[in-house]
C-alpha cells in the first residue's frame, strides 16, 4: 500500500513547519495517517483544543490505532483520494504513499489497480504514469482553507520529471511553494525526499538545502537561507540553480537544439517484431542494453538482453540504428555516460542522439565533452539525486560549446 513509517525527527521538523498562529484554533488533517503520528505530535506541541482528523484506507490499521489515540483525534476509514467531504482544513500534514498504481508485475501499488481510473478522473494533474503522491498533493491543496498550510514529505522526483509538469503548474497558480531538500532520510529506503510546505494564496518559490542534516534541529533549519528564491514562480523545473551554474548552462548551445533525442525500441517491440532469437545464428549480433554502455566505449560482444538478431534488420525497429550516433545512458542516475555507436547495433534501451537538419556533429568531440567533469558537476549540482535516471529534459538543457559541432 506504499506505507513507510516517518522517522520521529522528521515528524518533529515538519510539525514545526506547520505551527499554527498563536492564540488560534485550527483544523488539522493527516491524510493516509496510519498511526496518526503527525496529528499526535501536533497535539502534543500545540494543544488538544484544535480539531484533528486522520484519514486511513487500511481497515486493520484503523482498528488498531483508534484505541491508542487521544480522544480529540477523529479517525476516518476511507480512501483519501476518493473521500468526499465538505470539510476544509487550516493545516494538512503527513507522509502520503509513494508508488505507481498498476500491474503487480511492474508496479508497487497494485492492490489499488481497480481504482486507478477513478483516481485519474478526479485528479486534474495526472500525467503519464504519475505517482500516487502527486494525486495526494493535489487533493490536499483542494481541501485547504484560504491561507491554509500544507506540509508533506514526498520524493524529489516531482521537482523535475515531466510527469509532474501539471502539478507544478497547479501549485504555482495557487500559492507559495517552499521546498526543503532533506535527502535520504528513510532508513533502508532508496528514496531521496523533500518536505513541501505550500501556503495557499501566497506567491513564489523557495528551495532550501538541508542535506547537511540541518532539519534535525528546527532552530538550525530556520536560519538556513534558500538556495533558490523566485518571487514569481511559474511552474518550471525546481533545481539548485545558482548563478554560477546558470551562467555555465547559458554558455553553450542547448544539446536539444542540436540533436533529436530518441529512446530505443521497447522490449515488447522486440518480442512482437519476430526479428530476435534467444539462440544466435551465424552473423547475428546481440541486442544491446545499458549494461553494454561504458564511458567512451561500447561492449559489442556480451549479450545481456538474451536476444540476438541480424544487424541489418535493426532499422526495422528504429531507423537511426543504422547510422553512427551517440548513445547516452538513462539509468545511471544523474551521471552522464555516453559512447558513439559506430557499428549501428540494435539497442533495447538508452537515449539515442541524432543530428537535427543542417547540423553536422563531431561525434568523438561531443562524446569526450559530455563525459567531462564540468558536465558531470553541472548535472550533479542542479539535480542532485532527484531522479534515479537521467531524463530527456535534463539532457536537452546540457550546454554544448559551439566548437564541438559543425553547423
Amino acid at each position: 500500500m506504499g506505507f513507510v513509517p516517518t522517522p520521529p525527527q522528521i515528524v518533529q521538523f515538519m510539525t514545526a513547519l506547520a505551527a499554527p498562529p498563536a492564540n488560534t484554533t485550527v483544523r488539522v488533517l493527516e491524510p493516509a495517517c496510519a498511526d496518526a503520528r503527525f496529528l499526535t505530535e501536533f497535539l502534543q506541541n500545540y494543544g488538544d483544543h484544535h480539531g484533528f482528523v486522520g484519514v486511513e484506507l487500511h481497515a486493520e490499521t484503523v482498528e488498531m490505532t483508534k484505541p491508542r489515540l487521544h480522544p480529540a483525534i477523529r479517525l476516518i476509514h476511507a480512501d483519501f483520494l476518493l473521500w468526499d467531504t465538505a470539510e476544509r482544513f487550516d493545516v494538512i500534514l503527513g507522509n502520503p504513499p509513494y508508488g505507481i498504481v498498476g500491474d503487480a508485475s511492474h508496479y508497487p501499488i497494485h492492490l489499488l489497480k481497480e481504482r486507478k481510473a477513478e483516481y485519474k478522473r478526479r485528479t486534474a494533474t495526472w500525467k503519464g504514469k504519475y505517482n500516487l503522491y502527486g494525486a495526494f498533493i493535489e487533493k490536499a491543496v483542494r481541501l485547504l482553507q484560504p491561507h491554509g498550510k500544507l506540509v508533506l514529505i514526498v520524493p524529489t522526483t516531482w521537482l523535475v520529471l515531466d510527469d509532474f509538469a501539471l502539478l507544478r503548474d497547479f501549485l504555482a497558480e495557487r500559492g507559495r511553494v517552499e521546498v526543503f531538500y532533506v535527502g535520504r532520510v528513510f532508513p533502508k529506503v532508496h528514496v531521496s525526499a523533500v518536505v513541501l510546505r505550500f501556503l495557499l494564496g501566497g506567491r513564489g518559490l523557495a528551495l532550501y538545502d538541508l542535506s547537511d542534516d540541518a532539519w534535525r534541529s528546527v532552530g538550525s533549519a530556520s536560519r538556513v537561507s534558500p538556495v533558490v528564491e523566485k518571487s514569481d514562480y511559474q511552474g518550471e523545473l525546481i533545481r539548485f540553480e545558482t548563478p554560477e551554474w546558470l551562467a555555465f548552462e547559458r554558455s553553450g548551445v542547448p544539446l536539444g537544439e542540436l540533436v533529436h533525442i530518441h529512446f530505443a525500441a521497447r522490449s515488447t517491440e522486440f518480442r512482437k517484431s519476430g526479428l530476435v532469437r534467444t539462440v544466435p545464428q551465424p552473423d547475428d549480433v546481440p541486442v544491446l542494453t545499458g549494461r553494454n554502455l561504458k564511458v567512451g566505449r561500447i561492449d559489442y560482444e556480451t549479450c545481456y538482453s538474451g536476444w540476438w538478431m541480424l544487424r541489418e534488420d535493426a532499422p526495422q525497429l528504429r531507423r537511426f540504428y543504422a547510422q553512427p550516433h551517440l548513445v547516452v545512458g538513462h539509468t545511471k542516475g544523474t551521471r552522464l555516460v555516453c559512447a558513439v555507436d559506430w557499428r549501428g547495433y540494435p539497442w533495447r534501451e538508452e537515449y539515442h542522439l541524432i543530428p537535427r537538419s543542417g547540423v553536422q556533429i563531431d561525434w568523438t568531440a561531443l562524446e569526450r565533452y559530455l563525459s567531462s567533469e564540468p558536465i558531470q558537476d553541472y548535472l550533479q549540482a542542479l539535480y542532485r539525486d532527484f531522479t534515479p535516471h537521467l531524463t530527456k529534459t535534463m539532457l536537452e538543457r546540457a550546454p554544448v560549446p559551439p566548437a564541438k559541432v559543425h553547423r
